[in-house]
């Protein structure tokens, strides 16, 4: 059996794309931080299937739980960057990128002992509007990314980019591997998420078993807040907003469980090193 990548994007239920515009950054530390229980059931979950993955973490949740980061580490798992703030890549420059990536890997090495070498953008936040950020990625001394969605979203997407793991640049060995999509009524979505939660399984386990029919991983993701029903409401969101965010969270803990025991799973530096072609 092929492994898939499985991972997860450490942020508290507060620092979502789906509130950015109804939450400022300023109130974060006042509101009530859920993000170490969260993980700490993710963790659990992961320890009874007895799968390890990969835990994409913002500097600014390291930097307020390293404890926690220790115990993902202690457990056998990755962490990687999720940049600082989870402020998306296009709304910076260049030297702005760099300065967030430094902030969030020396916080995140600092608690976990460990070398950080993945990244993945908030929001899959890789698209048009960033052509320098592998090249950024790359003279920073990452050896992977997963920060762009093949597919055409009103938040996010990078449709004319590879399916499959693929090197952006022709002079580096920085590899990308994109979100696996899946398709729900002719329309593509990705492999995890909202879309988990909101839509069938069975169309991400499609996803995944026509990914591994190619000899290729899928990589799924999820977010702790996703398995937390009891998390605060955010009445002054629009209402697209707050059907993505809250929808099925009651559900979503059942349903990976049943995923995850359905096929191969590992971090995501590990799905890599047993990938024998990656496209240039």
């Amino acid at each position: 059996m092929v492994a898939n990548a499985l991972s997860v994007d450490i942020e508290d239920w507060f620092q979502v794309g789906a509130f950015e515009t109804v939450i400022a950054r300023e109130e974060w530390s006042v509101l009530e931080h859920r993000v170490e229980r969260n993980t700490d059931a993710v963790l659990e979950l992961f320890a009874e299937g007895g799968v390890s993955a990969t835990f994409f973490t913002l500097g600014w949740v390291a930097d307020r739980y390293p404890a926690l980061m220790r115990r993902i580490v202690e457990a056998g798992h990755e962490v990687a960057s999720h940049g600082w703030d989870h402020q998306r890549v296009f709304t910076m420059g260049p030297e702005q990128f760099r300065a967030d990536l430094a902030r969030a890997r020396a916080t995140l090495e600092d608690a976990t002992g460990a070398k950080i070498s993945g990244y993945r953008a908030p929001s899959f936040s890789f698209d048009s509007r960033t052509p320098w950020a592998h090249r950024v990625l790359a003279e920073e001394g990452y050896a992977y990314s997963s920060s762009v969605a093949p597919l055409r979203h009103d938040h996010y997407g990078m449709p004319d980019a590879p399916r499959r793991a693929y090197r952006p640049l022709n002079d580096s060995g920085l590899i990308e591997l994109p979100v696996t999509l899946a398709r729900f009524m002719g329309r593509e979505v990705t492999a995890g998420g909202g879309f988990f939660r909101l839509l069938p399984a069975s169309v991400t386990d499609r996803a995944i078993r026509a990914a591994n029919a190619e000899g290729a991983p899928a990589v799924f993701y999820f977010h702790p807040w996703e398995i937390d029903p009891g998390q605060p409401r955010v009445d002054s969101a629009p209402f697209k907003s707050r059907l993505r965010h809250y929808a099925r969270l009651g559900a979503m803990r059942g349903k990976l469980a049943a995923l995850i025991a359905a096929h191969r799973w590992d971090r995501v530096d590990r799905v890599l090193d047993g990938v024998a072609e990656v496209r240039a």
